[in-house]
C-alpha cells in the first residue's frame, strides 16, 4: 500500500512541476527560427532549465530508489509486516510455507536513461540556447515517463490482487485453526472420558478379582458337595435297578390287562352296536305308533339369538329346557299386580312335543328325526312336512337353509332330496327304478305363481284342479314340472326358486317371506315284483303369521299381512274340524289348505315344525304358536296308507 501511494503522488509531482515550466501555446509567440541565435534569451532560458531538469532527474532517482527498495525487501519480510498489521489472525507454518513459495512478480528496475536526459538524438549535448529542442527531449521524457507510471500502476493493481487473495487465504486459514481448536477440544474431552472409563474397569477388574476369589472358594465347596451326592447316587441306582425290575414285572402285568381291557372294550363296541340299532329299532316303532294313532307329528324349534340381539337380550331366561326330558318346552311370563308395584311370580307355560330342538342343535340333528319320515316316500307313502311360526322364528332357515349355504347349514329340503336319490340308488341293485319330477310354487296374495319361471315369463293365473273326477288327487295345469335325475339338479332349481320368492322388509323382520312357498318331488317307483306306486313329497316354508300392531304394515304390505294371517287362520279351523271329526271341513276358504287337502286329510304322513323366536318380547306370539301346533298335535287324521297302482 505504501509503494502504491508513493507512484501516485510521484506521477503528479512530475506532471504538474514538468507542465508549471513549459511554456504553453497559445499564451505567447514562438520565436522563429532566425532567434534562436541570439546570446541574451538563451543564457536566462540556459539558466532555468537546468532546474526542472534537476527536478525530474530528482523525482526519476527517488522513484527509482523506492521501487529498488521494495523489491529489494525480502518475500518473507513482506508477508510477516502484512501480518503484524492483523496480530488476531495466527497463520500456520505449513500455509506461510506455501505463501513463499509462491513466486511474486517484481516490477523490473527503470532503465538508467540519465544520457538521454542531456543529449539530443544524436547522443550529444544540445546547446542552451537549443529550447526547441530540448522541449522535444522533455517532452519524449514525459511520454516515457507516463509509460513507466503506467507500468507500475498495473503492478501496484497486481500486488492488490494478490494481498486479497493472501487476506481470503488467511481468513480460510483462521477457520480451519478454529475447527481444528474445537476438534482439539473435542479430543481432549473424549481423552477425559476414556481415562474415566479406565478407571471404571480397573475398579471393575478388582471387583471381579474379588469375586473370582470367592468363587474359587465355592467350588471347592462345591466340589465336596458333589464326592457326597456321587455316593449318594450310586446308592439311589441301586435301589433303580431294584424300581426297573419291579416295574418290567409291572409291565407284564399291565400287558395282560390291556389284553382284557381291549377284549372288554370290544364287548363294549358291540353292546354300543347293538343299543344303536335298538334305538333305530325304538324310533322305527315310535314312527309305526305314531301311524298307528294317526297323530300329526309336531316337533318344536327355537332358534338361537342373532349377533345384534343379544345385546338386547342376556340369556333365554324365560325359556326353559328340561335336562332329562328332550320333548318338554317351559315358558315363564313376569306377572306384576295391577297397580304395578307388587310382582306376583312367574307363571310357566308347559308344553310337549315329539321332540324340541333347543338353540344349540344343528341343522343335522334335525334332519336325522325326520330321516325316517323322508325314507317313507320311497317305501310309497305321501309325506308332507311344513314350517309354521311368527315371521323371523327360523322357518326358511330350518327348511331351505341360509343364502351362504354349506354342507353343515343346509336345510331341510335339500337334505331330504340327498337323502331320497341316496336311497334310490341304493335299492336299484333290489330291482327297484324311480323315476322323479320336481315343481316350486308360491301362493302370495292367495293367488299361485310359480317359481321356476321368471316373473316376465308367467302365465295366466295357476288354478288348482282335480286329476279326474274318480280321484281325490290335485294338480296345477301350466305349472313347470322339471324331471330331474340328481340331487344337484333339484338344488339348482331350489336357488332359481329363492330368487324368484316374494320377500319384503318389514318393522319385524328385515327379510320376512311374504308368500307360503311349497315344494314338491313327485317320486314313481316300479319294480318286476312289485306294483307300481307314484307319491308326493311336499316340503312347504309357511309365511310368518304378524300383528299389525306391532309390523305396522301398510299399503301392499298390509294386503299381504291380512291374506297371509287369513290363510293360517284357515290351515287352524280346518285341523279343528278335523280333531273335531265334523262333517264339513273348510278346504276350500283357503288356496293353502285346498292345495294340501291330500297331506292333511289322512293319506299321508305328515309332520309340522313349529319355530319359536328366543325374544322375550315375543312372547305372546310364541304362546299362540305353540297353542296351535299343541292342537295340531292332538289332532287325529288316521293311518297312512301307502299309494300303490
Amino acid at each position: 500500500m505504501e509503494q502504491k501511494g508513493n507512484a501516485d503522488g510521484w506521477q503528479v509531482a512530475l506532471v504538474g512541476k514538468a507542465l508549471s515550466q513549459l511554456p504553453v501555446p497559445g499564451l505567447r509567440a514562438k520565436r522563429g527560427p532566425s532567434d534562436e541565435n541570439q546570446p541574451p534569451t538563451e543564457q536566462k532560458r540556459a539558466r532555468r532549465l537546468p532546474v526542472s531538469t534537476r527536478r525530474v532527474a530528482a523525482s526519476i532517482a527517488a522513484t527509482r530508489s523506492k521501487a529498488s527498495a521494495a523489491a529489494a525487501v525480502p518475500r518473507t519480510q513482506r508477508a510477516g509486516r502484512r501480518a503484524s498489521l492483523r496480530p488476531e489472525l495466527t497463520i500456520p507454518a505449513a500455509s506461510v510455507a506455501d505463501v513463499i513459495r509462491r513466486p511474486v512478480p517484481v516490477a523490473a528496475a527503470p532503465k538508467m536513461a540519465a544520457p538521454a536526459l542531456a543529449a539530443g538524438n544524436d547522443g550529444k549535448k544540445r546547446a542552451a540556447w537549443d529550447l526547441k529542442g530540448q522541449l522535444n527531449d522533455m517532452r519524449t521524457k514525459v511520454s516515457s515517463y507516463k509509460d513507466k507510471v503506467q507500468r507500475l500502476d498495473g503492478e501496484n493493481q497486481q500486488l492488490k490482487r494478490q494481498l486479497q487473495e493472501q487476506v481470503v487465504q488467511n481468513q480460510e486459514l483462521s477457520s480451519q485453526v478454529s475447527t481444528l481448536s474445537s476438534a482439539l477440544h473435542t479430543c481432549q474431552e473424549q481423552a477425559q472420558q476414556r481415562l474415566h472409563e479406565v478407571m471404571e474397569l480397573s475398579d471393575l477388574k478388582q471387583q471381579l478379582e474379588e469375586q473370582v476369589t470367592s468363587h474359587s472358594r465355592t467350588i471347592g465347596q462345591l466340589e465336596g458337595t458333589k464326592r457326597d451326592l456321587s455316593s449318594l447316587l450310586e446308592t439311589r441306582e441301586v435301589k433303580l435297578k431294584l424300581a426297573e425290575e419291579g416295574l418290567a414285572q409291572r409291565e407284564c402285568e399291565n400287558k395282560e390287562l390291556r389284553g382284557q381291557v381291549a377284549a372288554q372294550l370290544q364287548v363294549m363296541t358291540q353292546q354300543e352296536e347293538r343299543l344303536h340299532h335298538l334305538e333305530m329299532e325304538r324310533r322305527r316303532l315310535h314312527n309305526l305308533v305314531q301311524e298307528l294313532k294317526g297323530n300329526i307329528r309336531v316337533f318344536c324349534r327355537v332358534r338361537p339369538l342373532l349377533a345384534w340381539e343379544k345385546e338386547r337380550q342376556k340369556g333365554l331366561e324365560h325359556l326353559h329346557f328340561p335336562l332329562q326330558d328332550n320333548k318338554a318346552l317351559v315358558l315363564s311370563k313376569v306377572e306384576e299386580s295391577h297397580v304395578g308395584r307388587d310382582r306376583k311370580g312367574d307363571v310357566k307355560y308347559d308344553f310337549s312335543f315329539d321332540r324340541v330342538f333347543s338353540p344349540a342343535c344343528s341343522q343335522e340333528e334335525v334332519f336325522e328325526e325326520i330321516a325316517l319320515l323322508v325314507q317313507s316316500a320311497l317305501d310309497g307313502y305321501h309325506v308332507c312336512i311344513f314350517a309354521y311360526g311368527q315371521t323371523g322364528s327360523g322357518k326358511t332357515y330350518t327348511m331351505e337353509g341360509p343364502d351362504d349355504m354349506s354342507p353343515k347349514t343346509m336345510g331341510m329340503i335339500p337334505r331330504a332330496v340327498r337323502q331320497v336319490f341316496q336311497g334310490a340308488r341304493e335299492l336299484e341293485p333290489k330291482g327297484w327304478q324311480y323315476r322323479f319330477t320336481a315343481n316350486f310354487l308360491e301362493i302370495y296374495n292367495e293367488s299361485l305363481r310359480d317359481l321356476l319361471v321368471g316373473r316376465p315369463e308367467r302365465g295366466a293365473e295357476l288354478e288348482i284342479k282335480r286329476v279326474s273326477q274318480s280321484s281325490e288327487e290335485l294338480h296345477v295345469p301350466n305349472l313347470c314340472y322339471v324331471p330331474v335325475d340328481s340331487e344337484d339338479e333339484v338344488l339348482k332349481l331350489l336357488q332359481t326358486a329363492k330368487a324368484n320368492r316374494s320377500v319384503a322388509k318389514t318393522a319385524l323382520n328385515d327379510r320376512s317371506s311374504r308368500s307360503h312357498s311349497l315344494f314338491q318331488l313327485r317320486i314313481e317307483g316300479w319294480n318286476r315284483s312289485r306294483d307300481l306306486h307314484s307319491v308326493l313329497l311336499s316340503l312347504v316354508d309357511l309365511a310368518g303369521s304378524e300383528r299389525l300392531d306391532k309390523s305396522f304394515s301398510k299399503g301392499e304390505r298390509l294386503r299381504e299381512t291380512q291374506a297371509i294371517n287369513a290363510s293360517l287362520s284357515t290351515l287352524g279351523l280346518v285341523i279343528m274340524a278335523l280333531s273335531n271329526k265334523e262333517p264339513h271341513i273348510p278346504y276350500r276358504n283357503s288356496k293353502l289348505t285346498y292345495l294340501l287337502q291330500n297331506s292333511l286329510g289322512g293319506n299321508s304322513k305328515m309332520l309340522m315344525f313349529v319355530n319359536i323366536s328366543p325374544l322375550e318380547e315375543n312372547l305372546s306370539e310364541s304362546l299362540n304358536s305353540l297353542r296351535f301346533a299343541s292342537k295340531v298335535n292332538e289332532c287325529v287324521i288316521g293311518t297312512a296308507q301307502a299309494n300303490r297302482k
